[in-house]
């Protein structure tokens, strides 16, 4: 693949990934994550892919990553594009990344570079290529119900105009990303077989959740 033209093909991703292993954070085919790059290691890889083909993967750790420098990594992640990029004064980069498919990651790679790259098996994802067939069957009622009690519970706000006319894969993808749900949650969201279940975890988890959490925060 060149310039921006999207992958149509798994045979056109890379198998060897630079990985950013990140706590609480999944990206989604399609979904748009920003990020705030400082460590010396990861500002090496996004010039690395900013150089190459513009890839990165994020995965979650299994142990949070502040208690070892390679903690062992969730089986399944997201490649991303890296479509925004911003330099800050204090030499932090500010980038955002577009889904592009899922992985598994079949084993680590042994390099020298101060990221961690893996070997990325896509097969099983092959479907992440195209987006879900939008149908009159969305749940956006009782989606957007539960959210509001989720919400309420936390003194959270959301706009609610977009959510009632946002895109039905650009929303659940949004809610799925941004709640503040935990690691293991987000992981269940993101290995969700299909569009279809991935709508009902995101569904159940908005319902049962009846924890009380700290308010004054916004999704936008």
């Amino acid at each position: 693949m060149s310039g921006n033209r999207p992958y149509s093909r798994i045979e056109d991703l890379p198998s060897t990934l630079a990985v950013f292993p990140l706590t609480g954070a999944v990206l989604l085919p399609r979904g748009q994550l920003p990020l705030n790059i400082f460590e010396p290691r990861y500002l090496a890889m996004v010039d690395a892919a900013l150089a190459g083909n513009r890839l990165i993967g994020m995965v979650q750790p299994v142990e949070h990553e502040s208690q070892t420098l390679t903690p062992q990594l969730c089986a399944v992640g997201c490649a991303g594009r890296l479509t925004g990029f911003r330099e800050t004064d204090d030499g932090r980069y500010l980038i955002t990344l577009t889904g592009i498919c899922r992985f598994h990651v079949a084993d680590e790679a042994k390099v020298t570079t101060p990221f961690r790259q893996i070997t990325a098996d896509y097969l099983s994802f092959a479907a992440d290529l195209s987006p879900p067939a939008e149908t009159g069957a969305f749940p956006r009622t009782r989606l957007v119900s539960a959210l509001k009690t989720y919400l309420a519970h936390r003194d959270m706000q959301a706009d609610w105009e977009s959510m009632a006319n946002a895109p039905a894969e650009a929303l659940v993808n949004a809610l799925a990303m941004l709640c503040p749900f935990e690691p293991a949650e987000k992981q269940a969201l993101l290995e969700a077989v299909d569009w279809t279940e991935r709508v009902k975890t995101l569904i159940a988890l908005l319902e049962m959740s009846g924890r009380d959490a700290p308010g004054g925060a916004t999704m936008n």
